[in-house]
């Protein structure tokens, strides 16, 4: 039984982890009898969003605390993880990994990312341990991963895909429903809700994905 990683930004697609991507990742791990090992930086979220009406909130909410709502409680802090302990990691998107894996939806390819998951991406990319990643989540390899000059997708969106490219990453254009693999530095992406809207199509991308990152682990 192989031990993968999935990483989490929050609860909810527009401050934290989209929930569907998450939970259709649980769901194709477990079922490929992979044990999973849900983790999160111990941080406050960028800021808190009503997802009823779209507006931020005066909320202060914690990234591990959210993220243990799709985990069912049963979360790590990432660091306390080490690419030693996973044969593979997985970063299901939502903007929660713009926010606050990284904010890179405030500084484009300016953006940083927290030093724990820049440093457990370098760990498993050093190791060469397969990574996943969908949705925005791509964006997240392209800037720790950029002088490897690793090749995503995050779909078709020109502006993103604009970005990532600007961080020295070469993008693909993908359907819903595709993956891109980067045999070289053993990365697997897939657009997910970047393109949605049905959570039937994006879930045939997320099982692709999954197949493929455990292949490779």
């Amino acid at each position: 039984m192989k031990d993968v990683g999935v990483l989490l930004s929050g609860c909810g697609v527009y401050d934290g982890t989209e929930i569907h991507e998450a939970v259709i990742t649980l769901l194709a791990l477990d079922r490929k009898g992979a044990r999973v090992i849900c983790m999160a930086p111990d941080t406050s979220q960028h800021h808190v969003v009503n997802h009823l009406t779209g507006q931020p909130t005066e909320e202060n909410r914690n990234v591990l605390v959210e993220s243990a709502r799709i985990a069912r409680g049963e979360i790590t802090d990432i660091k306390d993880i080490r690419a030693s302990r996973i044969a593979a990691l997985i970063l299901p998107g939502g903007f929660g990994t713009a926010k606050n894996l990284s904010d890179f939806a405030i500084k484009g390819k300016e953006a940083e990312v927290h030093p724990e998951v820049h440093r457990l991406i370098t760990e498993m990319a050093d190791s060469e341990k397969p990574i996943g990643a969908m949705c925005i989540s791509p964006a997240i390899l392209a800037k720790v991963l950029e002088a490897r000059n690793p090749r995503v997708t995050i779909g078709n969106d020109l502006g993103t895909a604009e970005a990532i490219e600007a961080m020295g990453c070469r993008h693909t254009v993908c359907e819903v429903d595709e993956i891109q693999v980067d045999s070289a530095n053993k990365l697997v992406t897939t657009p997910a809700y970047m393109i949605g809207p049905s959570i039937s199509e994006v879930a045939e991308g997320i099982e692709k994905l999954v197949e493929k990152v455990l292949e490779m682990a």
